[in-house]
This record gives structure tokens, C-alpha cells and sequence, in this order.
């Protein structure tokens, strides 16, 4: 899972906000039965409340306009509007520009992963996801920070390298701005490890992986942790044949 988390660990959510107010969440798929069960999940996390639920991405967004969640977690495929023009809506809304996008769908594929990505989503997983894999997702978007599944990780690299012109030119070279400690933690990144997960496999914190993180992406101007990735396989800094698991 590429994602750049909070400098805690997983489940460290609930402890870091304190008294805070849950996270908001509001709910958009077409199968009343699904929304349902994800309701019952996410309510049961003591940091996370379920404030509305949507059956399409029209009343998706009108529901982001009234209630002004932190997070909207949406499918793709709905009758109507679908999840890809919801996010688009409600990520070009100025009044909403707190509020983030996760996309949970079944279908994992490059052009839906692109779309999502363009229209202003701050996260892509599948439903296939475990429970503490969505509650801990939701809180990671919230943060600010950006999410996408191995599945879509892996089509976004190949995407990119596929089609080189739909990015700068990378050159091995424009990593020369890294420290020798920031170049290792941007090839961590690449295979999908999380900043939890790179700290125990480097012997680190969380709050010190985290930092290195944002540090190379700010010198290699990447806008998020998705594109580090890509610029990692496109420098040669991850070897193309080596897929992020």
C-alpha cells in the first residue's frame, strides 16, 4: 500500500487526535447492503463517524455540500452520476477544498486509477481492502496525505513508463539533489512500504522516515507520494521489472 502516513503506526490514529472530533465521513455506492457494512466499520472506530450516505454521485455531492465531511469515501460505477465526475465535483469546490476523496471500487484498472488521480481523489483501494486497512486509509487521506492500493500503484508506474510524454523528462541525474538517506527512503517508497514500515525495516522512526520522505519530494517537486513513485521508476532509481507490492 503506498501511502504516506502520520508519523504513528497503524491504529495510533485514535490515540493522536485525543478528545478531537471524529472524522466525518460520508458514504457514496449504489448497493444500500454495502453501505451498510462499511458504516458498521468505520462507526466502530471511536475516531471515525459515519455523518450520510449516497446511493449515486449526485446526491454524493450534494450531501458534501450540506455536510462538509473530512472524508467521502465513494465507488465508481453508480447509476447517474458516477464516483469519478462526484470527486471531480467536489474537489473543484472551493467550500470543499477540506474535504478529501477515497476511491473504494472493485474495479482496479489504469484508466479508472488516472481518472481518479485527474480529477482530485487523495486515495484509490480496492474493496478488497482488510478492515484496519479502510479505517487506517481514512485516516491517512484525512491527514493530508495521498493513498493508492499495490494493485493501482503498480498500474500508475506503468502507466507512466509507458507513456513517458505524459510527464516531464526524468533524468538519473535529478537525483543528485537527494542526500544518500533520502534516495533510500524514495526506492522504499517505490516497492509500496509504508513510513511504518520502512521505519522498522530501518531501524527509525516514523516521525524521521516521514521527514526524509517529504524532504525528497519537495526537492524532486513531486505533489504527492504517488508521483515520488513514478519518478523513482522513471530515474532508474527502482528497477522498471520490480513491481510495488
Amino acid at each position: 500500500m503506498i501511502h504516506d502516513t502520520p508519523g504513528d503506526g497503524p491504529n495510533t490514529g485514535e490515540a493522536a487526535r485525543g478528545d478531537a472530533a471524529p472524522l466525518r465521513v460520508l458514504l457514496a455506492d449504489d448497493q444500500a447492503l454495502l453501505r451498510g457494512a462499511f458504516r458498521t466499520l468505520l462507526d466502530s472506530a471511536e475516531d471515525i463517524a459515519v455523518v450520510g450516505e449516497a446511493g449515486d454521485g449526485r446526491e454524493a455531492v450534494a450531501l458534501a455540500r450540506k455536510l462538509r465531511p473530512d472524508v467521502v469515501i465513494t465507488d465508481i460505477r453508480m447509476p447517474g452520476t458516477d464516483g469519478l465526475a462526484a470527486t471531480a465535483e467536489i474537489c473543484a469546490d472551493p467550500d470543499l477544498r477540506a474535504t478529501r476523496v477515497l476511491i473504494l471500487t472493485t474495479y482496479e484498472t489504469d484508466e479508472y486509477i488516472a481518472q481518479a488521480l485527474r480529477a482530485g481523489a487523495s486515495g484509490f483501494i480496492g474493496k478488497g481492502i482488510e478492515a484496519q486497512g479502510l479505517l487506517d486509509a481514512v485516516r491517512t487521506i484525512a491527514n493530508g496525505d495521498t493513498l493508492l492500493s499495490p494493485a493501482a500503484t503498480r498500474s500508475l508506474v506503468a502507466r507512466f513508463l509507458a507513456t513517458p510524454a505524459d510527464s516531464p523528462p526524468r533524468h538519473p541525474e535529478r537525483l543528485a539533489a537527494l542526500t544518500p538517506r533520502e534516495r533510500e527512503m524514495v526506492a522504499l517508497v517505490a516497492t509500496g512500504l509504508s513510513n511504518v514500515e520502512i521505519a522498522d525495516r530501518m531501524y527509525l522512526s516514523p516521525f524521521t522516515v516521514r521527514a526524509h520522505v517529504q524532504r525528497a519530494m519537495s526537492k524532486l517537486d513531486a505533489r504527492d507520494r504517488a508521483q515520488l513513485v513514478v519518478i523513482a521508476y522513471q530515474t532508474g532509481l527502482v528497477a522498471g521489472t520490480e513491481s510495488p507490492s
